[in-house]
């Protein structure tokens, strides 16, 4: 059947027939119909509509104008009513987009607008749609560290809808920070980090709730701070915090985005061992041991590029997405290295180590290390 086999009529046409009797069905997506459709239409996504008519519109015989946002979808969904039995089917030219232009009368169905505009490009993906968005904004990420790293993953999980992300960091901005760490502003230096970037990452999106904590991660806290997260994202700047958070994990079970720079160069993984034992490795499989303070150069002495913390930031970001989602693959068991000069990527696959002393099958967790930091400048 050719598109030319079902009628199509002007918006204002199908609101003097919708008057008269006839059903006006919006077949865009729900997130679609929250910035306003026709008034009085009956909203029915196109998919759910073809599947099954009859729980909408149970009499073949009435009259049936479908609108959709530019009048394509309608047309495909009229020849799809008309092929199980529908007789008087029409489309109205235009859609939505023609409605509004002609002045006629349109709702918002939705006392959550804001969600529908907001994360309008999210919910166009079927990977992530509605549901997805859902679960985002239900989810609790903790980051620790609103430095470097810290600084573009809290913008883009912030920006993606996480629910709650939980900020820990002891520091105060200095001006040598504002040559990467984006979440703060000159006016900001002496303010606690946590505290800037409430209120950066508040003003970028308000449905986001931004706990703050000024404390540096320890083995007294670690466990609290962490106990409700469901992905945890290091944004830390020593190793004293990385194998803390590391132990911490494995033995709460929470998968941890590991991110780290140094010059030109950075690394991103997933360790998710406290989940997978056995299967996933920690990050004392990859470093059992920190590295003695001379082969570990404090990060404010040995210099980093600018942007470098942005591509390891973001991509970290993005894998903690991914795990809320439940979508694609995640860096589990891989390890991404970056070579800003040489614009290069390449990737080490990582096996889990049957004698590491955190996450060995069957192994008790052999309790916490506070080790004496080496970098404090990342």
């Amino acid at each position: 059947m050719s598109e030319q086999d079902i009628p199509e009529i002007s918006p204002s046409a199908a609101h003097e027939r919708q008057r008269s009797g006839a059903v006006l069905v919006d077949v865009r997506e729900t997130f679609e119909r929250a910035t306003g459709q026709a008034e009085g239409a009956l909203g029915v996504a196109k998919a759910d509509l073809e599947s099954n008519p009859t729980a909408m519109l149970p009499d073949r015989g009435i009259e049936i104008l479908l609108i959709c946002q530019s009048g394509a979808r309608s047309v495909r969904a009229a020849q799809s009513l008309r092929a199980q039995g529908y007789t008087y089917v029409a489309s109205v030219a235009g859609g939505t987009t023609r409605w509004i232009a002609e002045g006629l009368p349109v709702v918002e169905p939705t006392d959550d607008t804001d969600f529908y505009e907001r994360y309008s490009r999210h919910l166009k993906l079927p990977e992530v749609a509605e549901a997805g968005q859902r679960k985002l904004e239900a989810a609790r990420v903790v980051l620790i560290g609103a430095g470097g790293l810290g600084s573009p993953a809290a913008f883009y999980l912030a920006a993606a809808g996480i629910g709650t992300l939980v900020l820990a960091d002891d520091d105060v901005v200095d001006r040598s920070n504002l040559q990467r760490q984006i979440l703060h502003t000159e006016d900001r230096i002496g303010r606690p980090k946590v505290e800037s970037a409430r209120s950066t990452l508040s003003a970028l999106n308000p449905r986001t709730k931004i706990e703050a904590i000024a404390a540096r991660v320890t083995s007294g806290n670690v466990e609290r701070i962490l106990a409700q997260a469901d992905v945890v994202v290091d944004g830390a700047d020593n190793f004293a915090a990385r194998y803390l958070l590391n132990d911490a994990c494995v033995k709460l079970a929470k998968p941890l985005v590991y991110g780290a720079v140094h010059r030109f160069e950075g690394q991103v993984s997933v360790f998710d061992a406290g989940r997978q034992r056995g299967i996933a490795p920690c990050y004392r499989c990859l470093f059992p041991e920190p590295p003695p303070p001379e082969a570990a150069p404090n990060c404010a002495e040995a210099g980093v590029l600018g942007v470098l913390p942005g591509t390891i930031g973001l991509l970290q970001a993005t894998e903690a997405i991914k795990l809320v989602l439940g979508i694609g693959e995640p860096l589990i068991g891989r390890l991404l290295h970056f070579d800003a000069l040489a614009m290069r990527f390449r990737e080490t696959r990582l096996r889990p180590d049957a004698e590491c002393a955190v996450c060995a099958m069957g192994k008790a967790f052999p309790g916490y290390i506070d080790y004496a930091a080496f970098c404090t400048g990342a």
